[in-house]
């Protein structure tokens, strides 16, 4: 395995897509966005709000109904019919355990789909059984990235049948993630306060920085929805090309690290600080 890139803002612009005097809300990329439950409603809402704060066209939320009321009563320009996306955005603020039929469907069709997706915590046990036992093929599983913290890096190493207990695994992050990536052909972002970016193919980007005030709950759904809709405005480029989107996905991470060291600078700060912070990081990178 190569050393890892260590990803910078210089690399992070070059993923942020500006709209032209000819742009409209399908050419600046639709998100689809299927996270949040009764259980976890407000994981929707932060999300949607870091996707929108990153910059695309439209986000398309098909969640639950609680959830879905949260997400309209902070941003009603979403819309919550079906239609076309470019991307999706599932999992996050979902039990795996505790799906509802409704739910398990609009994952699957996800995962199955055309359309890259980000799967986060509820959907990553899908991602480890679709790929491992091929009930989606390996172009489909080559459109994902999968976005677990260590203990869920865990939970999908055991699914594939390898024991990886936390130490092992905090001990050697690239290795067991590239162990992941590889066997299930998956882009897999390992998430902590230094986050580790591996393709299939094993070439790991590491993104460092971030204010410890990051470890807070909700913060992985922030970061998932930046992920999403970068991909979302990228949509042709990785469709042409599956294998940019390692650098797109260090880019979000890129952008959620900065988005909370603005957060912090106040003082301790919650998820949705975050998402509110990533509209001034993509100014600054832009500007």
């Amino acid at each position: 395995m190569a050393d890892a890139q260590h990803w910078t803002a210089d690399d992070t612009r070059a993923w942020i897509v500006e709209p032209g005097p000819d742009s409209d809300k399908y050419s600046r990329g639709v998100l689809g966005v299927v996270t949040g439950s009764e259980h976890y409603p407000g994981a929707a809402v932060v999300g949607v709000e870091a996707a929108v704060r990153t910059g695309l066209g439209m986000v398309r939320y098909l969640g639950s109904e609680r959830p879905a009321q949260l997400v309209l009563q902070r941003r009603p320009e979403i819309v919550t019919v079906p239609g076309r996306v470019q991307a999706w955005l599932i999992g996050s603020g979902m039990d795996p355990g505790k799906l509802t039929r409704d739910e398990s469907a609009l994952l699957d069709g996800a995962l199955r789909g055309a359309e890259p997706v980000v799967a986060d915590a509820g959907a990553l046990r899908r991602v480890t059984a679709g790929a491992h036992q091929r009930s989606f093929g390996v172009a489909e599983s080559l459109r994902i990235v999968a976005t677990p913290h260590a203990g869920e890096l865990g939970t999908m190493l055991s699914g594939l049948g390898s024991a990886a207990d936390l130490d092992a695994i905090r001990a050697e992050p690239v290795r067991h993630a590239a162990d992941v990536a590889s066997r299930l052909g998956v882009v897999v972002v390992l998430k902590g306060s230094t986050t580790h970016v591996v393709s299939p193919d094993g070439v790991a980007i590491t993104v460092s920085g971030g204010s410890p005030w990051l470890a807070t709950a909700g913060s992985g759904d922030a970061l998932a929805g930046v992920i999403g809709a970068l991909i979302a405005t990228n949509a042709e480029r990785v469709l042409a090309d599956p294998s940019c989107l390692p650098e797109i996905a260090a880019s979000g991470v890129f952008i959620h690290a900065a988005a909370g060291d603005a957060a912090a600078a106040d003082g301790p700060v919650a998820a949705l600080d975050v998402s509110e912070a990533v509209r001034g990081v993509v100014g600054r990178l832009l500007g």
